[in-house]
């Protein structure tokens, strides 16, 4: 049988999300395989674009939804590529947390998954919800 948790300890658990990349953030964006999770090592992947996360990554979680602040665009990506995973680190570049990225329905989206050199990258949102 699958746990159920109150809001309150959701919104909890995303807020740690918040706290653990404290200020001046990251978001790294990348290519190739998508490592187990953020304690795994990086292998054979690229960035591709790499933006600045508000001084507070997320205003407190509601309803078990964490929607991230305003996410400063990079004006220049970093190398070509399609953008299978995204990164938040803190501002030493410790990983915290990997998702998913897609134009939607993704926790982190883009207007487009396929990312030119020199480019602007942008996001279109970055909502992360806590699961039962």
């Amino acid at each position: 049988m699958a746990l159920k948790y109150a809001v309150t300890l959701k919104n909890g658990r995303l807020d740690q999300i918040t706290s653990a990349i404290s200020t001046s953030g990251l978001l790294r964006i990348y290519s190739g395989t998508r490592p187990t999770n953020p304690d795994t090592a990086l292998s054979g992947n690229t960035v591709l674009a790499e933006l600045a996360l508000s001084s507070a990554f997320a205003p407190g979680a509601s309803s078990g939804v964490l929607t991230a602040s305003t996410i400063t665009a990079d004006s220049s990506a970093d190398a070509t590529g399609t953008a299978t995973f995204f990164s938040l680190l803190t501002s030493g570049g410790t990983r915290k947390v990997d998702g998913d990225v897609g134009t939607s329905g993704s926790d982190l989206n883009l207007n487009t998954t396929s990312i030119v050199a020199a480019s602007q990258v942008s996001v279109s949102s970055l909502v992360i919800t806590a699961g039962n």
